[in-house]
């Protein structure tokens, strides 16, 4: 069932502005001299979704290893738990059971149910969008969002709002532990279970779709396993089932394959946990994780780069430590590096997130619901991902129809926020107040500054367009 007509879209003009268009990347400007201020800016967008002038000012106070410190600490009040997620529920007791002849009238009132239930799709996507806008502790939204990017599940098939808010949950609650029992978490919940179809997993017929997903997907990547392993593992999942009045997992010993099996080299009586267990503390899962993460927070890399191999790896595997991982991570000399200050782009929900703090905007009430179709107008729905791949990275992002889309969606922004200190600025001094506002350390590069000049007359327009500029949809 598509949610595309839930979703109140932003209302644009047809037609693209006629004013100079800035290329993404074209002449980008990168600063030789990593100062301070630059470094802490760099970690404040990849650990977070970009600063206010406020936020960046305090974080250069206390200095870079501080405010590492403090983005790494997940404990605490988070003022973003006073934002509610609407209304949910898993199928009343009246749904899930039918008489003699009432099955066809059951079917048409479960599917009524699930229609009414995704109404409430929009305001969950707003719900998190305001969690990354508000929390005290970005690094934790952002986290969440690389893991559900990893473990990519969609609302378009497991349809229930709710369980894609309890897998929310998960990633949350759980994205700055052990790999192994985080994955293990998932494997267990139910938005995933739906997804992959591991609640058909019986002993007659393995359902082979979870089982590989985990290790292509999930946990290993490609050329680390063989169709045998997939075979053998989805043989470990069987009986794995859910629990059709509670909504959670169960397990079914009598669907249970208790054979022996042989997967990743290893034999015995091995039950799904087994399977998870031996994916997450292969070798391969190692540096899997680790150049995942590294390809999110500082710039693209295979498994066999020396950073990953390493410099990451032998720290990971200790202990499967994800903090510890991110710490690793800002905490590298090439984390700061030029390559890493230019080495991505941003994601949709990045750049919309971080707009909106900039201009000091809410995704609570009907903006929210707008952000959400501004969203989908941009491929990016939090909790709706193409595919089990999830979303891919930097020139994924920089089509020419992206492009106007966001400028598009930048001008009506701009006319919802706050831009007082551009607004209340000299013309000319409006390219280095732009910049301020939005957290830009290092400058424009010539042909950014050339058209941001060009309409500084106009404070809406200039702020739209840096919106849009190669320095702040460089992440």
């Amino acid at each position: 069932m598509s949610l595309k007509g839930e979703i109140e879209p932003f209302t644009l003009s047809s037609h693209p502005p006629h004013r100079r268009f800035i290329d993404p990347f074209d002449d980008l400007k990168v600063s030789s001299a990593l100062s301070t201020r630059s470094d802490v800016a760099h970690l404040l967008r990849r650990a977070g979704f970009g600063p206010t002038r406020n936020v960046l000012d305090a974080a250069v106070a206390s200095g870079f290893d501080t405010t590492l410190a403090g983005l790494l600490d997940f404990s605490g009040s988070d003022p973003a738990d006073a934002f509610l997620p609407p209304a949910m529920e898993w199928y009343p007791a009246d749904l899930l059971s039918a008489g003699p002849g009432q099955q066809a009238t059951l079917v048409a009132r479960r599917e009524q149910f699930i229609h009414e239930q995704q109404k409430s799709f929009p305001d969950l996507v707003a719900w998190w969008l305001q969690r990354m806008l508000t929390s005290a502790h970005p690094l934790r939204e952002k986290l969440a969002l690389h893991l559900h990017n990893n473990f990519a599940t969609a609302i378009s098939k497991v349809r229930l709002p709710l369980l894609m808010y309890d897998q929310n949950q998960i990633l949350r609650t759980m994205g700055n532990g052990n790999f192994e029992t985080l994955t293990q978490a998932l494997a267990k919940d139910p938005a995933m279970m739906v997804w992959l179809d591991t609640s058909s997993d019986k002993v007659q017929h393995p359902n082979e779709n979870f089982a590989r997903e985990l290790m292509e997907r999930f946990t290993m990547g490609v050329g680390n396993y063989t169709q045998s392993d997939v075979e053998q593992g989805a043989r470990g999942f069987t009986g794995w089932t859910i629990d059709r009045m509670t909504g959670q997992y169960s397990f079914n010993p009598h669907q249970f394959d208790s054979g022996v099996k042989t997967y990743l080299g290893q034999t015995g009586n091995f039950t799904g946990e087994d399977i998870v267990h031996m994916a997450t503390n292969s070798e391969a899962s190692h540096r899997w994780v680790a150049s995942r993460l590294w390809s999110f927070f500082a710039y693209p890399v295979s498994t066999d780069d020396p950073v990953v191999v390493n410099d990451l790896v032998p720290l990971y595997a200790q202990q499967l430590n994800l903090a510890d991982l991110l710490d690793a991570i800002f905490r590298h000399p090439g984390f700061t590096s030029s390559q890493a200050k230019t080495g991505l782009v941003k994601q949709p929900v990045e750049w919309m997130v971080g707009a909106f703090g900039a201009l000091g905007l809410s995704f609570s009430g009907s903006i929210g619901k707008r952000a959400v179709g501004a969203l989908r107008l941009l491929a990016q729905v939090p909790m709706d991902p193409p595919n089990v791949g999830g979303w891919p990275q930097n020139q994924y992002w920089l089509s020419t129809a992206s492009s106007l889309s966001r400028w598009r969606i930048a001008e009506e922004l701009v006319k919802l926020g706050d831009i007082s200190l551009v607004d209340e600025t000299s013309s000319s001094d409006r390219p280095d107040a732009v910049a301020t506002m939005l957290g830009i350390t290092d400058g424009w590069s010539k042909s950014s500054a050339a058209a941001l000049k060009d309409v500084s007359a106009d404070p809406v327009q200039i702020t739209a367009l840096a919106l849009v500029s190669p320095e702040y949809v460089s992440n």
